[in-house]
């Protein structure tokens, strides 16, 4: 399986990414591990989905990097 997840950091941004392997991503955050949040932990798990395509995948994490994708984000989960 492959995870598109979102996640809330703790100056209230956000960051969307995908992996197959959720959990051990999660942590890779929460630890400090992953450059684009590593000054904005502890971070929560707001949102995930997961697909059997990663390219399917791949595609839902890029629609969710974009305008309409944040105000579709906005408008559902957070």
């Amino acid at each position: 399986m492959f995870y598109v997840y979102i996640l809330k950091c703790i100056d209230g941004s956000f960051y969307t990414g995908c992996s197959e392997d959720l959990n051990e991503r999660i942590n890779r955050h929460q630890k400090g591990y992953v450059d684009a949040t590593k000054n904005k932990i502890p971070v929560v798990l707001v949102f995930f989905c997961a697909f059997v395509n990663k390219y399917k995948a791949f595609e839902f994490e890029k629609y969710l990097k974009t305008g309409s994708g944040i105000a579709f984000r906005n408008k559902h989960w957070v």
